[in-house]
């Protein structure tokens, strides 16, 4: 049987006298006008694969039956130009074409949903809502919708005892000077940027206990599951505010910055990176306040709630941008609790995985 390597050599040497540096010593051919060279066919050297299919079938397959199919593997029809579509029974010269007319009516509809042909049978569920309407959301599920608790305490704050606590609240709160001459009372792009920030601990939390449970062979107390719902809900209030318009190049170099020194800081001392966290949360409420002041005196407009909002915390359809501030600033309150919890489980001596974590707490 023949191998590929002998139908590539018995290829080359068919076809040596069209490789440009075979005429070296060959007659200078006239030189032509540039019209003609644009108007002449494909240059020699650039072979198409209809005109390799013919010596091959005839100096080394001849016309045995598997010479066909023999040069179809080799010689996919997909990667072969026009002619080879005519050597393996393409379209023909004088074959009828379907109109424009036709080719129209057979096209999918615009309006419908492109459809993936797979060979693993994965189709898309279609989900329905409470009231009989589809659900139009990829992002998120009607299951992991919630109504936000806002009548949690938003003035719980964590005194700084220890040395690690200090550091921990003046680092947070040196970190808030930049932010206030930066961006001043646009809370809009201030939101952008602190939640950009704070969906950033949650999944570096998650991904190292996640790593430690493979490591060590245990459980995570559920704390694995609840991190990674937080940095989830903090995403949802990402994109909450991103469908209001705006966006800041300042987001990427923010959160390339933060998440490498969490996640160093989370390697070295885990509590003292959760109460970061925690004082971080209390700040979000800080401004999120600030950010409601502005809305109840007129200084920003009270626009209608985006339809994202409306379905991921139930808000009525009439709901207005003062009622999304409110409810993220119930989950900022609710995160701060948990990120303190779990430093002071750290400081108590104990790991994570021996308290419960707090899931579904919002």
């Amino acid at each position: 049987m023949v191998s590929i390597s002998h139908l590539c050599l018995a290829t080359l040497f068919s076809r040596w006298d069209e490789f440009p540096h075979s005429r070296v010593n060959a007659a200078p051919a006239p030189r032509s006008s540039p019209l003609l060279l644009r108007r002449r066919s494909p240059r020699p050297h650039r072979w198409r694969a209809g005109q390799l299919v013919a010596p091959l079938q005839v100096r080394l397959l001849g016309t045995r039956p598997v010479a066909a199919a023999v040069l179809t593997r080799l010689f996919p029809v997909r990667m072969t130009s026009t002619t080879a579509a005519q050597a393996f029974g393409g379209e023909q010269e004088g074959e009828a074409k379907p109109s424009a007319t036709s080719r129209e009516a057979t096209a999918v509809p615009r309006s419908e949903p492109k459809a993936v042909a797979s060979y693993w049978g994965i189709q898309p569920s279609k989900i329905i809502k409470e009231d009989g309407t589809p659900w139009r959301w990829s992002c998120f599920m009607p299951w992991e919708t919630y109504k936000a608790d806002t009548s949690i305490d938003l003035k719980k704050h964590h005194v700084p005892a220890t040395l690690l606590d200090k550091l921990a609240y003046w680092m947070v709160k040196a970190l808030r000077v930049p932010t206030d001459i930066f961006f001043q009372r646009r809370y809009g792009c201030r939101a952008m940027m602190l939640e950009t920030v704070a969906a950033v601990p949650g999944m570096v939390g998650g991904l190292l206990l996640h790593l430690r449970s493979l490591r060590h062979f245990e459980q995570s107390g559920g704390w694995i599951r609840a991190l990674l719902e937080e940095a989830e809900n903090e995403r949802m209030h990402l994109m909450t505010w991103h469908s209001l318009g705006g966006t800041s190049g300042l987001v990427i170099a923010v959160q390339g910055v933060f998440f490498n020194a969490y996640f160093l800081g989370y390697l070295v001392s885990p509590k003292f990176a959760h109460r970061v966290t925690g004082y971080l949360e209390e700040e979000a409420i800080h401004s999120y306040t600030e950010f409601l002041k502005d809305l109840e005196a007129g200084e920003i407009d009270n626009v209608p709630a985006p339809a994202i909002a409306i379905d991921y915390w139930r808000l009525p359809a009439d709901a207005t941008l003062k009622e999304v501030v409110t409810v993220v600033r119930a989950d900022e309150a609710h995160h701060r609790d948990v990120n303190h919890f779990a430093s002071d489980i750290h400081y108590q001596g104990m790991e994570l995985k021996d308290i419960p974590a707090p899931l579904g707490y919002h």
